[in-house]
C-alpha cells in the first residue's frame, strides 16, 4: 500500500472537515457582539443569526448526494471549498443581519455537502482494515477546526474593538483557499469512476496509485456489487433498515445536545459565573478535550469496533448530562459544571463523534451510498438547526423560558441518551473489518431487528 499517497489524499479531503468545524463554531465568538450590535429579538437571533448556517447545512446535506454522484466526489469537494471562502468573506463584511444571514447560509451549504461527500470519498478509497480510522480523520479535522475556532476567537477578542467579530469570521477564508488548491490534485474516487462514469481503466490507475495490490479483484468486487443490486431508489423500501439505522444514529447525535453546548459554550459558562473573556478561554479547554478524545476514538475504532465506542459514549453522556443538570439546579459552581461539560465532550468525541460519519458511510450499498449519506447527514443537520433555532427562546437571559435556570434542558438531553443506549444495545450492527461490498451483501439480507443485532 502506498501509505504516503493515501495519507496525503485522505488528509486533503479531511480538510473539508476542518472548515466544517471552524465554520460551525466560529459563530460562538460572534454571538453576543452581534446580538448587541443589531439588537434583534431572541427568535430572530436564533432563526437568522445563529441557525441560518444550519438551514443551509440542511439543504447542502439533503441534496449533496446529487452533485456527489453526478459531477463526482472530487469536483463537489472543490465547490465546497469555494462556498466556505465566499461565506467567510461575505459574513465578515456584512452590514446588516439579512446580508450576514445570507452568507452564513452559503457556508452552511458547504458544511452540509461536506458531511455527505467527504465521508463517502474517504470510505471508497480506504482499505477495509483501516477504513474506520481513515474516515474518522474527517471527524478529527472537524474537532481540530472547532478547537482552532475557539482559539482564534480568544486571540481576536478585542483586536478590532466592537468589530472584532468580523475578524473572527473572515479569517476562515485563508484555509478555505488553501484547501481548494490542494483538492484539485487528488484523484477521483475509483468506485465513482466505475459506478457513475463507467471508467474502469482510470479506476484501476487510481487504485494502483493508492497502493492497492489486488486491483483486478477490487474492480471485480465493485462490478459484482453493482450487478447483484437492483436499480431501486433509496426510498423504495429495499433499504428501510439502513435508513432507520442512519436516521437514529444522526437523531441521537443531536439529541445529545452537542451542538447546543458547542455553539453556546461561552454563554453557558457565563451563566455559571465566568466572565466574557474567561468563558472564551474555557471554551478552548472544551476544544482541547474534544481533540484528545477524538484521537483516542480514532485509535480504537478499528480495534474495538464502532458499537463498543458508542456504548462507552452513551454511558458517559448519561452521567455527564445528569451532572450538568444537577450543577445548574443546585448551584454547584462553575468548576463542577465545567468538569462535567468536559466529561460530556470526551464522551461525545470517543463515541458519536468518532463513529457517526464512519458508520453512515459504510452501511449503504455502492449504488446509493451518496444518497444514503445525504439521508443520514440531512437528519443530523435538521435536528441541529431546530435545536439551535430554539435555544435562544429557552436560554435568553431576559426572555427565555429557562432564563432563571437551564437545568431542564440538560435533563431532557440525558433522557434521550438513555434511548441511545438502548439503540446501541439492541439495534446497531458492528461494521469493522469488512469491505464495503461484504457489508452490502450482509446488510441487504437483514429482514428483522433480530438479524440486525446478531
Amino acid at each position: 500500500m502506498n501509505n504516503r499517497k493515501i495519507t496525503y489524499v485522505s488528509l486533503t479531503v479531511a480538510l473539508a472537515g476542518f472548515l466544517f468545524g471552524f465554520d460551525t463554531v466560529v459563530i460562538s465568538g460572534a454571538n453576543l457582539p452581534i446580538k448587541e450590535l443589531w439588537d434583534t429579538s431572541p427568535l430572530f437571533h436564533g432563526m437568522f443569526i445563529m441557525s441560518m448556517a444550519l438551514w443551509g447545512t440542511v439543504i447542502g446535506a439533503l441534496f449533496g448526494g446529487i452533485p456527489t454522484d453526478k459531477i463526482g466526489r472530487k469536483k463537489t469537494l472543490l465547490w465546497i471549498g469555494i462556498l466556505y471562502a465566499a461565506s467567510a468573506l461575505g459574513s465578515a463584511l456584512a452590514q446588516d443581519p439579512y446580508i450576514f444571514s445570507f452568507f452564513r447560509f452559503i457556508g452552511g451549504l458547504g458544511v452540509g455537502a461536506s458531511s455527505v461527500t467527504a465521508p463517502t470519498y474517504l470510505s471508497e478509497i480506504s482499505p477495509k482494515e483501516k477504513r474506520g480510522s481513515m474516515v474518522a480523520r474527517y471527524q478529527f479535522m472537524i474537532v481540530f477546526g472547532i478547537l482552532l475556532a475557539f482559539f482564534s476567537n480568544y486571540l481576536l477578542k478585542g483586536v478590532g474593538g466592537d468589530m472584532d467579530w468580523r475578524f473572527m469570521l473572515g479569517v476562515e477564508a485563508i484555509p478555505a483557499v488553501i484547501y481548494c488548491f490542494l483538492v484539485i490534485q487528488i484523484p477521483n474516487s475509483p468506485r465513482w469512476l466505475v459506478l457513475h462514469n463507467n471508467d474502469e481503466d482510470t479506476a484501476k490507475k487510481v487504485l494502483a496509485s493508492l497502493g492497492i495490490t489486488e486491483v483486478a479483484t477490487a474492480i471485480q468486487n465493485i462490478r459484482i456489487s453493482v450487478a447483484s443490486s437492483e436499480s431501486k431508489g433509496i426510498f423504495s423500501g429495499q433499504y428501510s433498515y439502513l435508513l432507520v439505522l442512519a436516521f437514529l444514529i444522526a437523531f441521537f447525535n443531536q439529541l445529545s445536545g452537542i451542538n447546543f453546548i458547542l455553539y453556546y459554550a461561552p454563554e453557558i459558562l457565563e451563566r455559571a459565573g465566568l466572565g466574557g473573556k474567561e468563558s472564551l478561554g474555557n471554551s478552548i479547554s472544551i476544544g482541547i478535550v474534544n481533540l484528545i478524545f477524538t484521537l483516542i476514538g480514532m485509535y480504537l475504532i478499528d480495534r474495538v469496533g464502532r458499537k463498543r465506542l458508542m456504548l462507552y459514549g452513551s454511558l458517559g453522556y448519561i452521567l455527564s448530562l445528569c451532572m450538568v443538570a444537577y450543577a445548574f439546579y443546585s448551584g454547584a459552581g462553575s468548576s463542577f459544571l465545567l468538569t462535567f461539560i468536559l466529561v460530556f465532550i470526551a464522551s461525545h468525541a470517543i463515541g458519536q463523534g468518532a463513529v457517526i460519519w464512519v458508520f453512515i458511510s459504510e452501511i449503504f450499498p455502492n449504488k446509493v451510498r451518496a444518497m444514503g449519506q445525504s439521508w443520514g447527514s440531512g437528519t443530523h443537520w435538521v435536528f441541529a438547526a431546530i435545536i439551535t433555532l430554539l435555544t435562544p427562546v429557552f436560554l435568553d437571559a431576559e426572555k427565555g423560558i429557562f432564563k432563571e435556570n437551564p437545568w431542564p434542558i440538560f435533563a431532557f438531553f440525558a433522557g434521550f441518551m438513555v434511548l441511545q443506549l438502548l439503540f446501541v444495545l439492541f439495534m446497531m450492527p458492528e461494521t469493522k473489518g469488512k469491505s464495503l461490498e461484504q457489508l452490502e451483501a450482509e446488510l441487504s439480507k437483514v429482514n428483522s431487528l433480530k438479524e440486525i443485532t446478531t
